[in-house]
């Protein structure tokens, strides 16, 4: 075989081509349903009549995600890419259905579950898909990619779904992802199912079983600590509160790489640091819907549009690191991260202020979602990359799984404690704009650490002049 350079190959070349349209399709779908959500979810609450559980909406989703995350990675290596996928998105369309009939707000919550669990499942599924068929020197090209999947649906996600909520119903919302996904398994049906068969001649290493059971133990005590924070000035959620922490934090440290809570050098540090901004990302994305709609008075299409701005950006960046990327042949992975970070500060800063002054208006909280999506955009698919690295033979799955994880529980986590400051500010009768600010805040406190923590990071470099040859044959033609 004619040996190729890496400068001549890249992710769409007709070797990878099938399977990064099928990766990119199949998180098309997650995504558009996930910046739907957020931009509906305000109008959603008040229908059901329950802003008091808004933090839930998301909460349920990333809970979920974190089982499901789990379950799918300790079974993937062994059932395979294909049969896994299936799975996964049969549980996703249980979840759509369930949220689309709702009447009431627990309802909802339970249709969001079960969309998080298939979500989970299936974003572990493309991460496997990665690690097993890409060669080191294009992971970062496939998981800039994967912003690609969020172009489409962050330029008519936000938008159409807040024009379907304001002048039809939040409901169709949720049943015109059903379609997308008909599309997504219809177009990758043949390359999950190649990758199947080359998954198949591989042999996998030895599962720790336990780890799904930590997963749901650490689900059941996040909830109870979540549900405890919403009502913490009434004895009750004080005992919720110790009692869910207790449950959770040792399935967390069973969960996590060994390490992180200290912030070992290596892995535990890249994880750490990656779980802090990406939580800090999202739930201050979740509640700037709420704020711009709550309190200064935007229209949901309006907000919807300022969110999508974000996630341009962040696919902006997200190309822009994989360019640096190829240049320096990873070499300036860590300083990308850092200077990320750094970045994602000042944008949530400018978000703080443009909520907190009557003068800031559209182009502030614009600017705001442009710097810290640029920023999250530089980080994330560089922190992925690098954790990647690490991945053993055998144990594709496995660390697949440990990153949606991280991404799945600190996510949940920040919307969970943000949206219980948002009960406790109702309770309290301090108002929205109390409760907002308390959550923004937090996640400000959250970048921060992210920032100190990235510091602690430490790559391992390819330096084989050309990288991609051992993967030559990965893969069928």
């Amino acid at each position: 075989m004619k040996t190729t350079n890496s400068h001549q190959i890249g992710i769409f070349d007709v070797k990878y081509r099938a399977l990064t349209i099928g990766i990119i399709l199949v998180l098309t779908t997650v995504a558009f349903e996930g910046l739907a959500i957020t931009t509906i979810a305000p109008n959603l609450a008040q229908s059901l009549r329950g802003i008091h559980l808004y933090g839930w909406i998301f909460s349920a989703f990333l809970l979920a995600q974190i089982i499901g995350t789990t379950v799918m990675g300790q079974q993937i290596d062994k059932r395979g890419v294909f049969k896994s996928i299936l799975a996964s998105f049969s549980i996703f369309v249980i979840g759509i259905v369930i949220a689309a009939v709702s009447f009431n707000m627990h309802m909802l919550i339970v249709g969001r579950a079960f969309q998080g669990f298939g979500a989970g499942a299936l974003i572990t599924c493309v991460y496997t898909s990665v690690t097993l068929s890409y060669p080191d020197a294009l992971r970062t090209k496939i998981l800039a990619a994967f912003s690609m999947a969020f172009v489409l649906p962050s330029l008519i996600g936000p938008y159409v779904a807040g024009l379907i909520a304001a002048y039809i119903s939040w409901r169709f919302v949720f049943w015109i992802v059903l379609p997308l996904i008909v599309l997504a398994l219809s177009l990758t049906f043949r390359s999950f199912r190649n990758l199947q068969n080359l998954q198949a001649q591989m042999t996998p290493a030895p599962k720790d079983s336990s780890k799904e059971m930590h997963a749901i133990i650490l689900a059941i005590g996040t909830g109870l600590l979540l549900t405890g924070l919403g009502m913490i000035s009434d004895w009750k959620g004080i005992v919720l509160s110790i009692v869910g922490g207790l449950i959770m934090i040792p399935s967390l440290q069973k969960l996590l790489p060994q390490g992180t809570f200290s912030v070992k050098k290596g892995l535990p540090a890249t994880m750490a640091s990656r779980g802090l901004y990406v939580a800090c990302y999202f739930a201050t994305e979740s509640f700037v819907i709420l704020a711009l709609t709550e309190v200064k008075g935007f229209s949901e299409e309006l907000a919807g549009l300022i969110v999508a701005a974000g996630a341009l950006s962040w696919s902006a960046a997200a190309w822009l690191q994989s360019k640096l990327d190829e240049r320096d042949r990873g070499h300036g992975r860590k300083s990308r991260v850092i200077l990320g970070i750094g970045i994602m500060i000042v944008g949530v800063t400018f978000v703080i202020t443009a909520i907190v002054f009557s003068g800031g208006g559209v182009v502030l909280v614009l600017l705001s979602q442009i710097i810290t999506g640029f920023g999250v955009g530089l980080a994330n698919p560089t922190t992925g990359a690098i954790a990647l690295q690490q991945a053993q033979a055998g144990k594709e799955g496995e660390i697949s799984a440990t990153l949606q994880f991280v991404d799945s529980f600190s996510i949940g986590l920040s919307i969970g404690v943000s949206g219980a400051l948002i009960a406790l500010s109702e309770t309290l009768q301090w108002g929205i704009f109390a409760g907002v600010m308390m959550a923004l805040s937090l996640q400000l406190g959250f970048v921060l650490l992210s920032l100190v923590t990235s510091f602690r990071i430490t790559t391992r470099v390819q330096e084989s002049p050309h990288p991609l040859n051992e993967a030559e044959t990965k893969l069928p033609m």
